[in-house]
């Protein structure tokens, strides 16, 4: 018999058996309009818990820019800095695999508010009959468009065996009560069509070695024991699955992407017994929580 996984009514309920959380960013810490102010006063909570070895958060995030520009977004949204020690985000992974290919001829799928991602490494950005590498952040348009849209280019691509790196693995994310398409179906399109892709970020393996590394360069010493990190986050396929992966625990966040799946669509509704749906799932968490909050 599977075990049942427990729904918190506060990360309190666990705190104490961990030193180190990584914390998704968009659909936990903000909706991608507003911040939810009960997981940055969670977070600042937990930092501040005693214990033989101080507690830190870094923030996890398959955000397509670096790190510095995720903080100037949480600033902006009113998340406190204090709520977090670092940010680790898939724009950081991407610019890594472009740096291992100094003089790359890139063709940039995603939006102009994402070239940040390319300032300063040695690349030209190209026509796509120029490429010899595709860099995928979005789609140029996520409000309108869908991959259907991409699919002529993305099949010519795949033809002349050009390489893609996903600088967003996620299918989509939460903004306010919509869900906004990511780069990561453009890769998973990619890919159907033969083409070779690299992802940078959740589910895999790579983001959370970097995301430990950050941990232990925070304190001079080697990461923490696995046993006491959990991962939060409000996606199955990336945050729960990639947990599960490395072999952390996790803490899925109801309120979120799987929100309407769940049942909890709108601010009156309620959690309730979400056990056939976790049963159902590829991957399940360690516990289940409502929305992040101490």
């Amino acid at each position: 018999m599977t075990a049942r996984i427990p729904t918190l009514t506060g990360f309190s309920d666990i705190a104490e058996g961990h030193d180190l959380i990584l914390c998704d960013v968009w659909g936990v810490l903000h909706d991608g309009q507003k911040a939810h102010v009960a997981a940055g006063e969670a977070l600042m909570r937990f930092r501040a818990l005693p214990g033989s070895r101080r507690r830190r958060v870094v923030l996890v995030s398959n955000a397509p820019r670096p790190g510095e520009g995720v903080g100037r977004i949480l600033d902006r949204f009113g998340v406190p800095r204090e709520a977090y020690d670092a940010i680790l985000t898939s724009g950081d992974l991407t610019r890594g695999l472009i740096a291992e290919r100094p003089g790359a001829r890139i063709r940039h799928l995603g939006p102009e508010r994402d070239l940040g991602i390319f300032s300063g490494l040695d690349l030209t950005l190209v026509p796509e009959e120029e490429a010899d590498l595709v860099v995928c952040t979005g789609l140029f348009d996520d409000r309108a468009e869908t991959p259907d849209d991409y699919r002529e280019e993305l099949s010519r691509l795949a033809r002349r065996g050009v390489p893609m790196i996903c600088a967003n693995p996620d299918l989509v994310v939460e903004s306010g009560n919509r869900l906004i398409p990511c780069a990561g179906l453009l890769a998973a399109a990619y890919e159907d069509l033969g083409g070779a892709t690299i992802y940078a970020g959740k589910p895999h393996r790579p983001v959370y070695e970097a995301a430990l590394a950050k941990a232990a360069a925070l304190d001079g010493g080697p990461p923490d024991d696995g046993a006491r990190v959990i991962a939060v986050g409000d996606a199955i396929r990336t945050d729960i699955a990639g947990a599960s992966g490395f072999g952390i625990a996790s803490l899925l966040v109801a309120r979120g992407i799987h929100a309407e799946e769940l049942g909890v669509s709108a601010e009156h509704h309620r959690l309730g017994d979400v056990a056939a749906w976790l049963a159902a799932q590829p991957v399940r968490p360690t516990a289940v929580i409502e929305r992040l909050s101490w």
